[in-house]
């Protein structure tokens, strides 16, 4: 497979955050007229922050089918691209965990979310955006069984990703160990837990670890993180979509912080 050379983001806000973002750099903006009016409309740029001579102006049709072209660089399914604009801009940067390591030895008290073997794009974009609003610094991912980004998933990340770093390390236990070691408490969300959120100690450096809608947290990460807490339902319905729990979980742990 080719190295990547270029993101494609779909999504007026997604786009505007982009551009707001002087470590990307932008190579083109693909548009329709009526496209760029009404970014022009919503973005929330002035006029002279947008790059006007990177813009490309097509018609519906052919700004379509030269997104389908791209979609085919990436190597992903074509997905319609909605409000007629798109962008290409230079990757965004994938961190090392060396980078949550120095933050925690230079004890600078940093909100980190682990996100284990969560797969589903949406659900990751969910989680990102929420991430965001909450003031998250670094989501950590592992390698292997993780969400993929891409065009999709920037348009429902709404420029999240501009925002929130993605960390991505080979072996999550190991990293959380490391963390563990480095000072932060790790919290886990296990709808088996017992354990009540208000005895955990939220003054130091806190990651919080979500594992997958279907399986939760793997064992090898539940053995590893500090404790674990769980939402008690009030009603009949026992489980909650991951998006939607992490953002209750952001709510309770990063809230107050």
């Amino acid at each position: 497979m080719t190295e990547i050379e270029h993101d494609m983001i779909v999504g007026i806000h997604s786009i505007a955050e982009a551009i707001r973002n002087p470590e990307r750099q932008i190579f083109e903006i693909v548009t329709t007229d009526e496209g760029f009016q009404e970014f022009k409309k919503r973005s929330g740029l002035k006029d002279s922050e947008i790059p006007l001579t990177k813009v490309r102006w097509l018609e519906g049709h052919a700004l379509q089918e030269e997104a389908k072209k791209n979609y085919r660089d990436l190597e992903m399914e074509f997905q319609r691209v909605p409000s007629g604009i798109f962008m290409l801009v230079s990757p965004i940067n994938i961190w090392e965990p060396t980078w949550i390591y120095q933050q925690l030895e230079s004890r600078i008290p940093i909100k980190i979310l682990a996100l284990d073997q969560i797969t589903d794009a949406h659900n990751g974009a969910a989680i990102m955006r929420t991430a965001a609003f909450y003031g998250v610094d670094a989501i950590l991912i592992s390698a292997r069984g993780n969400f993929g980004l891409g065009p999709g998933f920037s348009r429902i990340a709404s420029g999240a990703t501009e925002h929130v770093k993605i960390v991505r390390c080979s072996a999550l236990p190991k990293t959380i160990t490391k963390i563990k070691e480095l000072g932060a408490i790790c919290i886990g969300l296990s709808e088996h837990a017992t354990a009540d959120l208000g005895s955990i100690d939220t003054t130091k450096p806190i990651c919080l670890v979500l594992g997958a809608e279907d399986v939760g947290m793997s064992h090898a990460v539940s053995r590893v993180v500090d404790t674990t807490i769980s939402f008690k339902p009030a009603g009949k319905i026992k489980s909650l979509n991951v998006s939607v729990a992490a953002a209750i979980a952001m709510e309770k742990i990063f809230g107050g912080i």
